[in-house]
């Protein structure tokens, strides 16, 4: 089963939007196998959002990432990574289908309530600078079977 991250950013932990993005990842058929609600540190955000580093929106992207608490997780499914981002939505809230996160529940680009990785390389990438192996959980779930064949 492949896994994906999942952040709630400062924003979506404001307005109370954690327990609406689980449901509808959990209603979806992803299994939540590790979750914990933390502040990033400017270092902790400068590792993740590496890749952006010397573009012009990256001060504000780490300025807000660090405003507030956020809630990072870690889901696992079939293709987590496609069915996570097909539940997020466009990037830009305006272009988000209705249905999705971004769509039903964000107007502006720059808070979007949610992060998810982007491929599974960047998703094992990801998950490993919020989660230390042992903090992930190993379950079954009895419901899985009724998810997929």
């Amino acid at each position: 089963m492949e896994r994906t991250l999942v952040l709630v950013k400062p924003d979506g932990v404001q307005r109370g939007l954690i327990g609406e993005t689980i449901a509808r990842l959990e209603r979806r058929g992803l299994k939540l196998v590790g979750l914990k609600l933390m502040r990033m540190t400017p270092e902790l955000s400068a590792k993740h959002y590496a890749e952006h580093q010397g573009k012009p929106f990256y001060k504000g992207l780490i300025s807000f990432i660090t405003s507030g608490p956020i809630v990072a997780m870690v889901w696992e499914g079939r293709e987590a990574v496609t069915v996570v981002r097909s539940q997020m939505g466009a990037t830009d809230p305006l272009k988000a289908l209705p249905g999705t996160i971004r769509g039903d529940l964000a107007l502006d680009i720059g808070m979007n309530v949610i992060h998810g990785s982007d491929s599974p390389a960047r998703a094992q990438t990801e998950i490993s600078i919020f989660f230390r192996p042992d903090e992930l959980v190993e379950y079954e779930r009895t419901g899985d079977r009724w998810i997929a064949e």
